[in-house]
């Protein structure tokens, strides 16, 4: 077996105190905050106490029974994480519960922010939800606009841990939140479990360039923990990438923990990319072990094609043929998902071995 091989070699990026004080002050820079000159000078150096201590989790545990070293100290924060993705697994296999089925806004645009108007995403979203409520789903709503106009929402970087080795990618992410570096208020906590309760899942987005939007892919980046991540950090105790390094080379199983959920798409564009993105997407869903609902759920096409952006709503308002198939992806995601139920529509490569797993 190879022996593991950490490399190192980057610039150091550790702050100065006087870098670190004039960066953090920025926080205060409204004017209101010159009367607690006291009261931030105090909050600036506790800060700093932390950053320099790098105090990534102050507040952890031994994580007990069921872990790896059960008197590693782990985070709270991740605990509760971890919590939420059970609580969510549970309700996900009660087939007592009515199927659950979680719609994605991937647009950035909202009228709550810069851009002073609805997103037609949004519009699309509402038709979709309409749908299953029609057809007896719980429906969850997953808005990714907020991370634009809502204070507070943020979803922080992926750090791409995987490429370490993939045992470094803890399930649910244990990167964040970083107390000592002011990463923190990640949403991504959040979002999880709204996966993982779901038994379908369907991405309403436009096209950004050919790509997906900033917001829609900060997700896509933060769920490769989904695909193959670590349920248990203490067996790295925390992130110490030699030992991830040696644990893969033990032989990882690469858990598909999102795997056997249904999907439909639809991707919209003015002028060029919907079709791009809407294979793209797909390819990343079924890479996930996540199954399509079928041609008529995968939908991609143009609103207003080479017009003004101006009267784009207008154009969607005229265009009751792609209505038509927005409300199709999201009948057929719903169709598939009440007979996989109902165990009549099953993954046709359910219990065949990958010879080379990912």
């Amino acid at each position: 077996m190879p022996v593991p091989d950490v490399r190192k070699g980057m610039p150091p990026v550790k702050l100065s105190r006087e870098e670190f004080e004039r960066r953090y002050s920025r926080r205060f820079i409204d004017p209101v905050f010159e009367s607690l000159a006291q009261e931030r000078n105090a909050v600036i150096g506790a800060a700093w106490d932390a950053y320099s201590h790098s105090r990534k989790a102050p507040v952890t545990r031994k994580a007990g029974e069921g872990f790896a070293d059960p008197d590693y100290e782990i985070a709270m924060d991740w605990l509760d994480a971890r919590e939420a993705i059970l609580q969510a697994r549970r309700a996900h296999d009660d087939t007592g519960r009515p199927p659950c089925v979680l719609v994605i806004n991937g647009s950035p645009r909202s009228e709550h922010s810069c851009p002073g108007e609805m997103s037609k995403s949004w519009r699309l979203f509402e038709l979709a939800h309409h749908v299953f409520g029609e057809m007896g789903f719980v429906v969850n709503e997953l808005d990714l606009s907020r991370l634009t106009s809502e204070f507070g929402k943020q979803i922080h970087p992926c750090k791409s841990c995987v490429a370490t080795a993939m045992p470094l990618c803890h399930w649910p992410c244990s990167c964040y939140p970083n107390y000592s570096l002011g990463q923190i208020d990640d949403w991504m906590n959040e979002i999880y479990p709204l996966w993982v309760a779901a038994h379908g899942i369907m991405i309403i987005t436009p096209v950004h360039w050919y790509q997906a939007p900033t917001v829609l892919k900060s997700m896509m980046d933060r769920l490769v923990c989904a695909d193959g991540g670590n349920p248990d950090p203490s067996s790295t105790h925390g992130k110490v990438a030699a030992e991830a390094k040696a644990l893969e080379l033990e032989g990882w199983p690469y858990p598909r923990h999102l795997a056997g959920r249904f999907f439909s798409l639809v991707v919209h564009g003015d002028a060029v990319g919907a079709e791009t993105l809407r294979r793209s997407l797909s390819d990343w869903l079924t890479d996930m072990s996540l199954i399509s609902a079928g041609r008529t759920g995968e939908a991609d096409g143009y609103v207003g094609y080479m017009e003004p952006y101006a009267t784009s709503h207008q154009a969607l308002d005229e265009d009751r043929a792609f209505q038509k198939e927005v409300e199709n992806a999201a009948r057929a995601l719903g169709q598939a998902v009440k007979l996989a139920r109902a165990g009549r529509l099953d993954e046709p490569g359910r219990g065949l071995s990958e010879p080379i797993p990912k």
